[in-house]
C-alpha cells in the first residue's frame, strides 16, 4: 500500500499542492482528475521522484519513496519519451542495463515484454516507424521491466486517437497486481470509469473528493464535493 500524507509543494507564487493525504491500495486502479492546473501532474512528479522539493511523506510498506530505486517507480509519460535513435529492444534496456542488470537478462524481459503486447516483430524497429498506439505499449513495457511496486501513467491516452483510449484502457486493467499500486492522471473521465477502483478529484491543490469510483459515476451526486459535482455536470 502507498500512503501519502499531508503531502505540500511550494513554489514562490504559491502551494501547488496543500496537504494531500490518501492512500493507494495494491491491486488497485487510483484515477485522479480535476481540472488543468489543479496539481495532477505535479502530484504524479512527486510520486515519481522527480520533484523532491516537497514536504509530507510518501511511504510505501513504510518505507520512504525517496528510498527506491528508480526501477521499483515505473512511470509512463504522457508523450512517450521514447529515445529516437535507438530501436525497440534498446529503449527498453537501457535503463536496466543502466541499474546494473546483466544485458542478456535485460534482453530476455524486453522479449517476453514485447510478446506480451503484440510487439514482437518491431523488436529492431525505431520509434519514428511505430504508430501511437505502439509506442504507447512501448513505453509501458518500458515502465514495466523492472517489475515495479509502483506504476505510475501521466495522461496515457492523450496524445492518442480516440478509437486506442479503449484498447490502453484495457492494457492498464490487465496490469492489476496484488503487488503493485497503479495511479492514473487522466483527463478522459469514461477511462477512469471503466477501469479505476477509486478517485482522486483535485482543485486548486486540493484534494476535495477521495472516493470509491463507483460512488463517484453514480447517478446519486450528494456524497461528492460541489466542485466534483460541477466538474460532472460540465461534461455531461
Amino acid at each position: 500500500m502507498l500512503k501519502v500524507s499531508n503531502l505540500t509543494k511550494k513554489t514562490p507564487t504559491g502551494e501547488i499542492l496543500k496537504n494531500i493525504s490518501f492512500e493507494a491500495k495494491d491491486g488497485e486502479i487510483t484515477a485522479v482528475i480535476g481540472t488543468s492546473g489543479s496539481g495532477k501532474t505535479t502530484l504524479l512528479r512527486c510520486l515519481a521522484q522527480l520533484d523532491k522539493n516537497v514536504s509530507g511523506k510518501m511511504l510505501l510498506e513504510k518505507q520512504e519513496l525517496f528510498s527506491l530505486s528508480h526501477g521499483e517507480i515505473g512511470l509512463v509519460f504522457q508523450s512517450f519519451n521514447l529515445f529516437p535513435h535507438l530501436n525497440i529492444l534498446q529503449n527498453l534496456t537501457l535503463a536496466p542495463i543502466l541499474q546494473g542488470l546483466n544485458k542478456l537478462d535485460a534482453e530476455k524481459k524486453a522479449h517476453e515484454l514485447l510478446e506480451q503486447f503484440s510487439l514482437k516483430t518491431k523488436t529492431h524497429r525505431y520509434p519514428g516507424q511505430l504508430s501511437g498506439g505502439q509506442k504507447q505499449r512501448i513505453a509501458i513495457a518500458r515502465a514495466l521491466i523492472m517489475n515495479p511496486p509502483i506504476l505510475l501513467f501521466d495522461e496515457p491516452t492523450s496524445a492518442l486517437d480516440p478509437e486506442m483510449v479503449n484498447e490502453v484502457g484495457d492494457i492498464i486493467k490487465s496490469l492489476k497486481n496484488p503487488k503493485r499500486v497503479i495511479i492514473l492522471v487522466t483527463h478522459e473521465i469514461r477511462l477512469a470509469e471503466k477501469i479505476a477502483n477509486r478517485i482522486l478529484f483535485l482543485d486548486h491543490g486540493k484534494l476535495l473528493d477521495n472516493i470509491e469510483a463507483k460512488q463517484f459515476f453514480a447517478k446519486d451526486k450528494s456524497k461528492l464535493s460541489t466542485k466534483a459535482q460541477k466538474f460532472l455536470s460540465n461534461l455531461s
